[in-house]
């Protein structure tokens, strides 16, 4: 716990602009400027009772892993907040106030969901146990893990469980699940338009725990060991939370369930390619992933 301030680094060294959460945070500020309140759901509730009854549970179960799951990355992200303050991170945390307050906008964007369709009822039992293991267990485990213990072996556990398999499984996953759903009718927009502008600043949060892992990879190689062993033993039940999701329909299913598979190893790949580089050349390495969420060519 930090007692005092030796310096302040905006003004003893400057602020790092070319750093990628720089970068982020730059993009954030222009990209993440959405307001959930403004979203017209005025069509959504009527689209909603057009759904088959197949096609409504399906939608009860997303937005009821949706809403919890923003809730709960919302509650959990602030101890990585606080490593990084105490580690002197000031680009990192300037990026990680932003990126918290995306994630409460998109809590906020659930909720107002489901009251514009008047769903009021406790959603809490399409929470399956592979699902409740993940966002009641290992998340909240691993990221107040920072609180006693911000090693660079906890940190890397904490981003592999909040970035890669939260956000960048269950998430990411998610939303291609979302627009299979709703995309071919159209009808509800105001669901299609909140998701499209969460998924573009998830791609942000994503790329920011690919960074981190990757400068914990290149600083120390055995942290990618660490890495690995938490994804074996995260990936079982983060896919075990998509196997109710299309009961009636195996073939979508397995698309939903193939479309995680290569977005995880995209991811790791990028990783893998830190081993053996000097942490300084992370940010000058900066494509891919980090190229997809700062818009730019891979």
């Amino acid at each position: 716990m930090l007692a005092r301030h030796e310096t302040f680094h905006s003004v003893a060294r400057g602020i790092r602009w070319d750093l990628l959460p720089s970068r982020l945070y730059e993009r954030g500020k222009r990209l993440g400027a959405w307001n959930p309140q403004d979203i017209d759901f005025s069509q959504d509730r009527e689209g909603f009772r057009r759904l088959d009854p197949a096609a409504q549970e399906s939608f009860l179960r997303l937005a009821a892993g949706f809403a919890a799951g923003e809730e709960a990355v919302t509650l959990d992200l602030l101890p990585l907040v606080m490593t990084m303050a105490r580690e002197g991170r000031l680009e990192e945390e300037m990026y990680l106030t932003n990126f918290l307050f995306e994630e409460a906008k998109h809590t906020e964007f659930f909720r107002r969901l489901l009251d514009a369709i008047g769903v009021h009822e406790d959603l809490s039992v399409y929470h399956s146990p592979a699902y409740r293991t993940i966002f009641y267990e290992e998340l909240p485990q691993a990221m107040n893990r920072l609180l006693t213990d911000p090693s660079p072996e906890a940190q890397a556990e904490a981003a592999v469980t909040y970035n890669m398999v939260v956000e960048g499984v269950l998430a990411e996953t998610g939303y291609f699940a979302w627009r299979r759903l709703l995309e071919p009718s159209g009808a509800m927009p105001g669901t299609l338009t909140g998701i499209a502008h969460i998924a573009t600043d998830e791609a942000r949060h994503i790329a920011y725990g690919v960074y981190l892992l990757s400068r914990l990879v290149a600083a120390d190689d055995r942290i990618f060991g660490v890495v690995e062993r938490r994804l074996n033993a995260l990936m079982p039940p983060a896919l075990g939370t998509f196997s109710t999701d299309s009961p009636r329909d195996p073939a979508a299913q397995a698309e939903v369930l193939d479309f995680a598979r290569r977005r995880f190893e995209a991811r790791l790949q990028v990783i893998a390619r830190a081993r053996g580089r000097a942490p300084g050349e992370i940010d000058r390495a900066a494509g891919g992933v980090f190229a997809e969420a700062l818009g730019e060519e891979a």
